[in-house]
Parts: C-alpha cells; sequence; structure tokens
C-alpha cells in the first residue's frame, strides 16, 4: 500500500533529514582515535536538541541512547559505550 504524504509531511521529512545530516556532519569533525561513544552520543543529542529536534532512537524500544553505532571492527549496530575509537 503506498501512503501520498501531503505537503506539510513532505516538509517535515525534509527538515529532519537536514538536522540528521548536519548532525553527522558536526559528529565526523569529532571522531579520531581515543575518542569513545559516550562523548559523539552527548554531542548528537546536544545538536540535535539545540536545533529544536528530539533524537528518533533514544528512548524507542527502551534504547538508551541517541546513537547507534558499529564502531571499530563490529559488524552490528550497538549502543555507545566509554570504549574508545
Amino acid at each position: 500500500m503506498v501512503v501520498i504524504k501531503t505537503l506539510e509531511e513532505i516538509e517535515l521529512l525534509r527538515e529532519s533529514a537536514l538536522i540528521v545530516s548536519k548532525t553527522l556532519g558536526m559528529l565526523a569533525s569529532e571522531i579520531k582515535p581515543g575518542v569513545d561513544g559516550l562523548y559523539l552520543d552527548k554531542l548528537a543529542e546536544e545538536y540535535i536538541r539545540d536545533h529544536g529536534a528530539e533524537p528518533g532512537f533514544l528512548g524507542m524500544y527502551d534504547f538508551p541512547n541517541t546513537l547507534n553505532l558499529s564502531p571499530n571492527a563490529q559488524v552490528v549496530h550497538g549502543i555507545p559505550n566509554k570504549e574508545p575509537l
């Protein structure tokens, strides 16, 4: 079944995609050896909220963080922790 979006819904999708893109761009400059996932998660949550949005993963199915990461050699996304990159 195809659900046609209204112009208002499309605009909300566009705005949220821009915030996600800008958040990832900001995080890219912070990713370096020794930085841990919790630090990046904190930056991401602050950036998203500062731009009038709410993190999508945070609280979904009791997920405890903003980011869903695959650091280093991990194959599956995981919960950010203090392990350095």
